[in-house]
């Protein structure tokens, strides 16, 4: 199995650590510790620190429940240490493994309370990312032999993109820009608004001039009469096909002869995301990746 990327390989502003800590607190903590209908509020895992006692030792294991690829084991690492460091996690299956129904990804042992307060939290996180981890590896999958990379877009849960982002990366996927800041994609709200196909580039340009910034430009193009009038302009480094027809993308793609890069966006998915990839587009966005994606099944049990 090759290297899996880090979370300190994405390049985001996202603070992983604040995100745990808030995601604990969301779950053990009231929005308010004053007295509410005459009984008082306070903060923690009720249900353990009333069944389990304090100095309790026990060992659970995170059983996988349907076949995907794993993802999400370094931040469950990060979520246990958070709520007890004297948590040790002992780690069978890595981030981006092919893990089967039945298969243990990792085992946790150390105080009982702890281990169950991060439960719900690592599975919360954990099924998530693996889902989309498993979905865009069959995406994947499914555009080989062809060169063809997959991409994710911004079509993510607000908050967690940075983990959307970073399972795609797990399953095999490629991060388009992560948020409005990391590249100018020129889309037919921005044309229309602008006034046509050339003052949008134009003053894109003008403005990554002014400001002193080196992003790159991409432009969305409808048609092949769009394609055209992109290419006698040029100042841009890719070419956005939406919602063009399998024939159109093949007509744009020998059109636009590699002298920029191309993309193909707008209504892929699992039936049709090969024959677009045989086109000899060098991406193909895919939003279902992140928006429709189904949790994968994992339990943490005691042991």
């Amino acid at each position: 199995m090759s290297k899996q990327p880090s979370f300190s390989s994405l390049h985001t502003s996202f603070d992983p650590d604040q995100f745990i800590r808030h995601a604990l607190k969301e779950d053990t903590s009231p929005p308010s510790l004053k007295p509410s209908n005459g009984r008082r509020v306070s903060s923690g895992d009720h249900t353990s620190l009333s069944t389990i006692p304090s100095g309790a030792k026990n060992k659970a294991a995170l059983f996988i429940k349907e076949n995907g690829v794993l993802a999400g084991v370094e931040l469950a690492k990060k979520i246990f240490a958070t709520v007890d460091r004297s948590l040790k996690v002992n780690i069978l299956k890595q981030d981006g493994s092919l893990v089967r129904k039945g298969d243990i990804a990792f085992t946790v042992s150390g105080n009982a309370r702890s281990i169950l307060t991060a439960e719900r939290v690592v599975l919360n996180c954990m099924q998530r990312m693996s889902g989309i981890a498993t979905l865009t590896n069959r995406f994947v999958s499914l555009c080989k032999p062809y060169k063809t990379k997959v991409l994710d877009t911004r079509k993510t849960t607000p908050g967690i993109r940075a983990l959307e982002k970073w399972a795609v990366r797990i399953g095999g996927g490629y991060n388009h820009r992560f948020g409005l800041y990391d590249m100018i994609l020129i889309k037919n709200n921005h044309i229309d608004f602008s006034g046509g196909i050339k003052q949008a580039i134009g003053s894109a340009n003008t403005y990554l001039k002014r400001k002193g910034l080196k992003l790159k430009i991409e432009i969305e193009a409808r048609n092949l009469k769009e394609v055209q009038e992109i290419l006698s302009i040029g100042k841009i480094d890719r070419i956005l096909l939406d919602n063009f027809p399998v024939p159109g993308i093949k007509k744009a793609v020998k059109l636009i002869n590699r002298k920029y890069e191309t993309e193909i966006s707008g209504g892929v998915n699992e039936k049709n995301i090969r024959k677009y990839a045989s086109c000899g587009a060098d991406y193909i966005s895919v939003g279902a990746l992140t928006h429709s994606v189904k949790s994968l099944d994992m339990s943490l049990t005691a042991r």
